[in-house]
């Protein structure tokens, strides 16, 4: 199996003048401890982030991938990662709102034309945008309908990451009358749309997730960025890679949350308490079967960490080559990305789940919320399944075939 080169200096920083990566990894590290200090007193509350998405917004996260020059912090997708990674592993629903906004808002970036992508940049960052929505495909479909003055959206989405936040949404819809697939961007605060916390999830609970309606909502021609079909005719293998970038976000952030559970654990182990809850009761780090816990889920995720680093090399790899990508190469890249997605799944369920075993009888307390690690990352992995994924790998080992064109949810 190929894997895209990486990209050089270079070409990896082109579009880069900002503060630089060290930069932004300290500002992620200083915003993921605040967010840790009250996580679980937070994610029992379950209110909508806001005061969570004004501490990304002031921290300047949110235009963390905006190149400077269009008044971003000019990080590129490697630094946008281990952002989205930091900030899930002190609250795992705050690094999926995190890391959706960071896809939907660069999806113009492969979707559009870039006079238009860099107008959205501009204005995304010009108003501080935090943006929410999805593009994978959802049954009954949203659809656009042609008018007499334009184009008019309908229909409902049952569950959009960050609509209760958004000032953006970007979301899926079909042509009523070709069923061709598109990319759409739309205001929330438009007439016709309404927004409905109606989803009760057991976790991840801060993403505000909810359903959104459109009903007859006026959609300009900018406003559709591109076509979101798989026929090759119509999706070049640049514009392909919006695929396993998004789920490279996934990735990300599992291990994110792999590795946090991970911490809170140990200090609990070696302490007896956490440096945020002085009262926690003493822990055993000499028992052998602790000790072996330990060692195989750190095996375990950093495996998955290696095999993520990998991914992430193609990845940009890929972006460094642009319109040069051909198909073979992208789905090189898709297929490492699938095998980083199941690595990165297995981590967070393991280590989320064992940790509680690690921890005994108390982990079932409520007030120290270690339960949060392992409803967070089971409700996001059943919303990002990877046995499918696992189908791709097979099936591009066994017989060749690309894997199909899928966006993450």
């Amino acid at each position: 199996m190929g894997v895209a080169a990486a990209p050089s200096r270079s070409a990896a920083g082109s579009e880069r003048t900002g503060p630089g990566r060290e930069h932004w990894l300290r500002v992620a590290h200083e915003v993921a401890d605040d967010l840790a200090t009250d996580a679980v007193a937070r994610e029992q509350a379950g209110k909508a982030p806001i005061d969570e998405v004004s501490r990304l917004r002031e921290a300047g996260l949110l235009t963390l991938l905006v190149p400077a020059a269009s008044g971003g912090g000019g990080a590129d997708w490697s630094t946008a990662y281990a952002v989205v990674r930091e900030i899930g592993a002190a609250d795992g629903a705050i690094g999926q709102l995190l890391g959706c906004h960071y896809y939907v808002s660069w999806s113009a970036r492969f979707l559009s034309a870039p006079d238009l992508a860099a107008r959205l940049e501009e204005l995304s960052a010009a108003e501080q945008w935090c943006w929410g929505g999805g593009l994978a495909r959802h049954e009954p479909p949203l659809t656009l309908v042609r008018t007499g003055d334009g184009q008019v959206l309908d229909g409902r989405q049952s569950y959009t990451t960050g609509v209760l936040v958004a000032d953006r949404l970007a979301v899926r819809a079909v042509r009523a009358d070709t069923g061709e697939p598109f990319a759409v961007v739309v205001d929330p605060a438009r007439p016709g749309v309404r927004v409905d916390g109606d989803t009760d999830p057991f976790g991840q609970r801060l993403a505000a997730g909810g359903s959104v309606e459109f009903d007859a909502v006026p959609v300009a021609d900018d406003d559709v960025l591109a076509s979101l079909s798989a026929d090759e005719d119509a999706l070049s293998p640049l514009a392909a890679l919006a695929s396993p970038v998004g789920r490279l976000v996934s990735v990300q952030l599992l291990l994110g949350m792999a590795e946090g559970v991970l911490a809170e654990a140990r200090e609990y182990s070696r302490t007896g308490h956490s440096q945020w809850n002085a009262g926690w009761p003493a822990g055993t780090p000499h028992d052998p079967q602790v000790l072996t816990a330990y060692g195989e889920l750190t095996v375990l995720t950093r495996s998955a960490s290696a095999l993520t680093a990998q991914a992430l090399d193609a990845v940009q790899g890929g972006l460094a080559r642009g319109e040069e990508l051909t198909y073979d190469e992208y789905a090189d890249i898709s297929v490492l990305v699938a095998m980083a997605e199941a690595a990165a799944s297995r981590a967070a369920q393991e280590s989320t789940t064992r940790a509680l075993d690690i921890i005994g009888t108390r982990s079932t307390s409520a007030r120290l919320g270690f339960d949060r690690f392992w409803r967070n990352a089971r409700t996001h992995t059943l919303y990002e399944p990877v046995a499918h994924r696992l189908r791709e790998v097979g099936d591009y080992f066994l017989n060749g075939a690309h894997p199909p064109f899928a966006l993450p949810a």
